[in-house]
């Protein structure tokens, strides 16, 4: 029993810290190799925002660790084949429910910002919605590496 109690107790953990895994769309985050590295910065005027919602991920721990709650939970019906049956059904029905879990809490709410730069060029970044924007504000758009972002 103490070995289904341990399994349960990793997976739920496992499960619930899904959320820190994901990496910030924030437009103040940087990941480590984004540091030291330079940036274009281009300056424009916001047009508009626009609220979003950023997709969660859907990396497959969560329908792991799911399984292995459901599985273990399942095993515990009957005796037998029927111990066997609850194994299976409850490690399907225990990843369907944890990858559920897991998109539902990497989800974020974003915004997309479309700016006219001064170059007179329009474009429009979409990043997590931590800091708030407003039409007619002027913005700096910083792009490197593959990334780019919009800060005051």
């Amino acid at each position: 029993m103490s070995y289904r109690l341990l399994a349960v107790a990793c997976a739920v953990v496992t499960t619930l810290t899904l959320g820190g895994c994901a990496g910030s769309q924030s437009g103040s985050a940087y990941s480590r190799s984004q540091t030291r590295g330079e940036m274009h910065v281009r300056m424009g005027v916001v047009e508009s925002v626009r609220q979003v919602t950023i997709e969660g991920t859907q990396s497959g721990v969560g329908a792991a660790a799911g399984g292995v709650v459901g599985g273990v939970a399942g095993s515990d019906i009957g005796h037998g084949k029927g111990s066997t049956v609850g194994a299976v059904l409850g490690a399907v029905l225990g990843g369907v429910a944890g990858q559920a879990i897991e998109e539902k809490v990497s989800k974020k709410d974003g915004l997309e910002i479309t700016i006219k730069l001064d170059s007179g060029q329009i474009i429009a970044v979409t990043q997590e919605a931590d800091d708030q924007f407003r039409a007619g504000e002027r913005v700096r758009v910083l792009s490197g590496g593959g990334v780019t972002r919009v800060s005051h």
